[in-house]
């Protein structure tokens, strides 16, 4: 009995404990947000007949569905240009600031909002990766996904380093230290327009619980953190926390798996995944070859057809019962980001290709992402002391458009280089592993 209570009572503390997969959910939050803003800045142009007021799917039409089935989007609260460029924006924005991990909690749920309030506008202009970085935002909500690789991180880093000083800068106590004003003037804000939308009746049922929940839920987490950082009550919800983030980012590892095996199972059944031609068909659709000298030449070769063919079905139906065993699971990885990324070139679907792969980045070793941080701070220490070589290089008569700090500090370094001293490093910013 003692040696079966162990392993659970490990199991109990690292589900309640700790935050798992910092780094997997750092890459889906990036992935995710990235591929949305990318989508949404390449059809600003067209922004009007896909989800606006010019589109085929016309304000009366959407408000008929949704009143139907009670999806969410911000765009039936009123129909008015003016509205859907906010919205609009407020979808860029909000991509933008969760890619860099500026205040994730709340960006999370404002990224949320942007997604499902244009892709619940007009359903039928979406595709299967529309789908995916659909439920993806709202699983995104409940996870700490701005643990390392954000904003939030190094703030939080130099939070700690401030805590260790009894004086900061500039004589303030603890450096980094006091908890700064951006957050609660956020939280204010996001609140007051909650309160608007509310007194309008644009938000009923479920939705009006959930998002006045996660504004107060929010709100009591800052409180409690600063008057009583070291209560109990603050590490009651840190538990509470863990669990939620645990189970969100399991929620996303079972709905990839899903994703793959129920489209490995449903091709199993039609007749020309089964004969080995499937793949042939779309090479020869004008709609899926933005590139048709490439599409011609593939479809051409039938042994490649076949095998690619098999080869997607074996992939997709395989990959759930590899995750039992990681070498076997990190081949097949590899092979499905090849193959969407082949998909995104061969038949033009960047954007589906980028959400799969963002899903499949869940399950990416974390040995390999912390490396891959590493690599990212080196490229970036790389490029600093480029550009510092530069600023060494030019004329003192053109100094002046650089500031003075950084040229008295290239300046030192390349003193020390002549007198056989190494210059300090610069010190690590962004993405820290």
């Amino acid at each position: 009995m003692s040696r079966f209570a162990h392993p659970v009572a490990r199991g109990i503390n690292n589900v309640t404990g700790f935050a798992l997969g910092p780094y997997q959910t750092a890459v889906i939050r990036i992935g995710f947000a990235g591929t949305w803003l990318f989508f949404l800045l390449r059809e600003l142009p067209h922004r009007h007949e896909m989800y606006g007021p010019d589109g085929p799917w016309n304000w009366d039409m959407a408000q008929q569905l949704i009143a139907n089935n009670g999806a969410f989007t911000a765009l039936m609260w009123s129909d008015g240009h003016l509205w859907f460029e906010i919205v609009y924006a407020m979808g860029i924005l909000s991509s933008v600031l969760l890619l860099l991990g500026w205040h994730t909690r709340a960006m999370s749920v404002l990224f949320m909002i942007g997604v499902l309030s244009l892709q619940n506008r007009s359903i039928f202009m979406g595709d299967g990766g529309d789908n995916v970085i659909h439920l993806m935002s709202t699983y995104l909500v409940f996870t700490r996904c701005g643990q390392v690789w954000s904003l939030d991180a190094r703030r939080a880093a130099r939070a700690r380093e401030g805590a260790q000083d009894p004086v900061g800068p500039g004589g303030k106590v603890g450096a980094g230290g006091p908890v700064g004003a951006v957050g609660p003037v956020l939280w204010w804000v996001l609140g007051l327009g909650l309160s608007v939308v509310t007194f309008m009746g644009e938000l009923t049922g479920g939705w009006l619980l959930l998002f006045w929940g996660l504004w107060l839920v929010h709100g009591f987490w800052w409180a409690v953190g600063r008057r009583a950082p070291e209560s109990e009550l603050r590490k009651l919800l840190d538990v509470v926390a863990n669990l939620a983030h645990n189970a969100g980012l399991m929620v996303i590892m079972v709905e990839a798996c899903l994703i793959y095996a129920t489209a490995g199972w449903y091709k199993i059944q039609g007749s020309r995944w089964q004969d080995g031609t499937a793949v042939y068909y779309p090479l020869n659709l004008d709609y899926f070859s933005p590139w048709p000298a490439l599409s011609e030449l593939l479809s051409s070769h039938g042994i490649m057809v076949l095998l690619v063919t098999y080869g997607t079905v074996a992939v997709q139906v395989a990959f759930p019962f590899t995750l039992f065993n990681r070498r076997v699971k990190n081949v097949l990885l590899v092979a499905m980001i090849v193959e969407h990324s082949v998909i995104a070139i061969i038949l033009g679907l960047p954007f589906f290709s980028l959400a799969m792969i963002a899903a499949d980045a869940v399950f990416l070793p974390t040995s390999f992402l912390r490396r891959l941080g590493r690599w990212a701070a080196r490229a970036r220490d790389w490029a600093a002391r480029a550009r510092e070589g530069a600023v060494s290089r030019l004329p003192l008569a053109r100094r002046g458009d650089v500031p003075e700090q950084r040229v008295e500090a290239v300046e030192a370094g390349e003193q020390g280089r002549t007198q056989g001293e190494e210059p300090t490093p610069p010190a690590h910013v962004g993405f820290t592993p």
